[in-house]
């Protein structure tokens, strides 16, 4: 068993080594580019639909078919996927490498990938379909093959995700657990073998049973998180003016440069305030559209803005609990001690021993749904590839070996080949939400037309043969 794991582990590395480096010039390039695109391009959607978006999460809590998500429960499974050890190790391994400048980078990157997250998460609605049970499917493999007619670009954007999600991310969550876990003195194989029952328990019992058990933990362990950090805060609130001047005044020091073709032009704080923040919201990413496609909503808009919305709590709350906890510590960390370990080392400093051990309790429970979230994602497009039960069953069983192999493994080439396979699959759903613009702006206005006109927004594919000539169900949105 041994032998496997230090084959997979030095095939990851050798993956990193090659196109780490370049494809994350390119990858930075494109997320600011698509982000500015789509925030200018619908009006600033936003801010103009922010409060609408929340209207939609509040209200989106009845499925009209018994075996389709719910609004809610879908946007719970995106932000199951979302919120994990991206928030609370993630957040500090950019601070420890790229200062509190990264904070500010992660904040902005975030407001305008809210956009990008709308476009896509509409894209994924329009062009969803139905599994056998009458539930939904869909994602970017879905709008990539239907809405630009490129099969063979959906199915290479399927197998990615597959590995990112299915395989790479589960890896680190279960990963960082591990490190949380180190407080109580447990045994990594251990830890390793329990992740994998309680994982087999949830995948085996179907994508509904995700969402069902999302929709209950998630909201819960955010809000127990977020009165930690307010009490914290509470706390230092004399030091809060002076870290926000730190956090603003160091994004714009360039004297750290980040490496790679457009190195002049990125600091380290820059760098890894991106790269840190695309792993923890997600935006534009393409994963959050698998989630999003599973619901049973009237109109696409709507479940575009509920995800929407999940980037804004993702980010500029959750992530921004854990940056303030680290700031306010005084200890950013290094190269030598960051993610998990500072994070903890901070929370300890501010509440005593038991912050180490509340931390590793939350990091569990946060990491834990983020593997099932994780392979919701997976599943949808396994099933895209090949809608076959055998199938199915053996990437469950890859999907538990690698939670294992995170579990006992490095965990830098875990995270680095994250990061690697991450950017490949969000350049291709980057381009595809680029060419399939024009579609998410008819929808958006489709959405405000009704509003304007007092009516609860419900699609109509009927009004838009351009659409159904693109392969968008009649039966759906009939």
């Amino acid at each position: 068993m041994n032998g496997i794991l230090q084959q997979v582990e030095s095939g990851l590395q050798w993956v990193v080594d090659k196109l780490d480096g370049p494809l994350w010039d390119i990858t930075v390039i494109t997320l600011i580019i698509t982000g500015l695109f789509f925030t200018i391009s619908t009006g600033f959607v936003q801010i103009k639909l922010f409060g609408r978006s929340i209207k939609e999460i509040l209200s989106g809590t009845k499925s009209n078919d018994s075996e389709a998500l719910t609004s809610f429960q879908a946007f719970a499974t995106g932000l199951a996927s979302r919120v994990g050890v991206g928030n609370i190790g993630g957040v500090a391994t950019a601070i420890a490498l790229g200062g509190p400048g990264a904070v500010f980078w992660m904040w902005v990157m975030a407001l305008i990938g809210m956009s990008s997250a709308f476009a896509e998460s509409t894209l994924a609605q329009v062009f969803k379909t139905r599994n056998e049970d009458q539930s939904f499917r869909g994602g970017p493999a879905y709008y990539i093959s239907k809405g630009l007619k490129a099969p063979w670009l959906g199915a290479i954007f399927a197998l990615i995700l597959v590995f990112t999600f299915g395989f790479a991310f589960n890896a680190v969550q279960s990963n960082s657990i591990v490190k949380a876990t180190t407080v109580w003195h447990w045994d990594p194989v251990y830890v390793g073998v329990a992740l994998v029952l309680l994982t087999a328990g949830v995948i085996f019992g179907g994508v509904k049973r995700v969402g069902k058990i999302s929709s209950i933990v998630v909201p819960f362990m955010a809000l127990i998180y977020l009165a930690i950090t307010i009490v914290v805060m509470a706390l230092n609130i004399q030091l809060l003016p002076g870290i926000f001047k730190l956090i603003i005044t160091k994004a714009f020091e360039f004297e750290a440069m980040a490496g790679g073709i457009f190195g002049a032009l990125f600091s380290q704080a820059m760098l890894m305030g991106i790269k840190r923040g695309l792993f923890s919201n997600e935006a534009g990413m393409g994963s959050a559209p698998n989630a999003a496609a599973s619901a049973d909503v009237p109109h696409p808009a709507i479940q575009g803005l509920v995800q929407m919305l999940g980037v804004f709590v993702d980010t500029l709350i959750v992530c921004s609990c854990t940056a303030f906890i680290i700031l306010l510590s005084n200890n950013f960390g290094s190269a030598d001690f960051r993610g998990v370990e500072l994070t903890q080392s901070a929370l300890q400093h501010h509440v005593g021993a038991w912050g180490a051990h509340f931390l590793a309790l939350s990091l569990f429970l946060f990491c834990y749904t983020s593997i099932i979230g994780n392979y919701a994602y997976a599943e949808s497009n396994i099933r895209y590839l090949k809608n076959n039960p055998t199938l199915v069953v053996i990437f469950r069983l890859a999907v538990l070996f690698f939670v294992y192999f995170g579990a006992v493994s490095d965990g830098g080439v875990v995270w680095a080949f994250a990061d690697t396979i991450m950017a490949m699959m969000a350049m291709i759903n980057l381009v595809s939400i680029l060419l399939l613009a024009p579609i998410v702006w008819l929808v958006l206005k489709d959405y405000q037309r009704q509003l304007a006109e007092g009516q609860s927004p419900a699609f109509r594919v009927e009004n838009y043969p351009q659409l159904l000539k693109k392969g968008v169900s009649a039966e759906i949105w009939k």
